[in-house]
């Protein structure tokens, strides 16, 4: 199952299209889920009565919205809807345990009915259980772009990568991200991604990869690199050291910056 948090935001929209084909390439059922503060459920009489049945009315067309833009991506998706009673962010994160995808858009309305601006994104890409796709528009580039650095996410984001480029009939791209020239602590994990990619081309022979080592910040090169992708593909891990990736750094500042949807990735357990 797809779960996609949507608030009526643009972004929100977006996020309901893209997961829609996702899951119509992946043969699972999608799960739109729209969350309000828990009282706007419970509140039937009393002076707040009137707010929490416009809340509830909000969400339902938020949901409805949601839905014929899924529709119109995939007419033929297996989808349904729910309200999650709770703040967004803790809401997502527990119905995506249930989740083998969590998206959402990369921000939303603000106030009580929308998700805060880069709250919830950044939220559920640090704490969702499962894999994360952040959306603020959609792209057909034919190019699925993956960030590899060498720590512990590496394998599991290249193995999400090339699942997605098999699934699109799209070309992979692996950026492997150095640092400054010069100073490049990294070139043992270079040999080690090249031992995953030989491997993942071995299971996937007409897959089309190619590879590049770049030096520079990560975020600029990866930025520039999913410029024109259908998808960026990261670790929510990397390594503490001046080339490495940071989830706090490089993951973060893609969440706002990233020119295409943008998959966080978990390490394999």
């Amino acid at each position: 199952m797809i779960l996609v948090g949507v608030d009526g935001s643009r972004a929100g929209l977006e996020a309901a299209g893209w997961a829609a084909r996702e899951a119509v390439l992946r043969d699972v059922p999608l799960l739109l889920a729209h969350a309000m503060p828990r009282w706007t459920y419970e509140t039937e009489t009393g002076r707040l009565a009137d707010v929490a049945a416009w809340m509830r009315e909000g969400g339902r067309s938020v949901l409805t919205a949601a839905e014929e833009r899924a529709r119109t991506q995939e007419p033929k998706v297996e989808l349904r809807t729910t309200f999650l009673p709770d703040d967004p962010r803790a809401a997502l994160v527990e119905a995506a345990r249930d989740a083998e995808l969590l998206v959402v858009g990369s921000h939303g309305l603000g106030g009580v009915r929308g998700m805060l601006v880069g709250s919830v994104a950044y939220g559920v890409a640090a704490h969702a259980p499962c894999d994360v796709v952040v959306v603020r528009r959609a792209s057909a580039g034919g190019e699925i772009v993956a960030g590899a650095d060498g720590s512990a996410a590496t394998p599991r984001v290249l193995e999400f990568a090339c699942a997605e480029a098999a699934l699109r009939g799209a070309r992979l791209r692996v950026v492997h991200v150095r640092g400054r020239q010069g100073f490049d602590p990294v070139h043992e994990e270079s040999g080690a991604i090249k031992v995953m990619l030989n491997g993942l081309r071995a299971r996937h022979p007409g897959l089309e990869v190619v590879e590049e080592a770049v030096h520079g910040h990560p975020v600029e090169v990866l930025r520039q690199a999913g410029a024109g992708a259908e998808l960026l593909v990261v670790g929510s891990h990397g390594h503490r050291t001046f080339a490495g990736m940071l989830l706090g750094s490089v993951s973060h500042a893609l969440l706002h910056h990233a020119p295409c949807p943008l998959a966080v990735v978990r390490p394999a357990q």
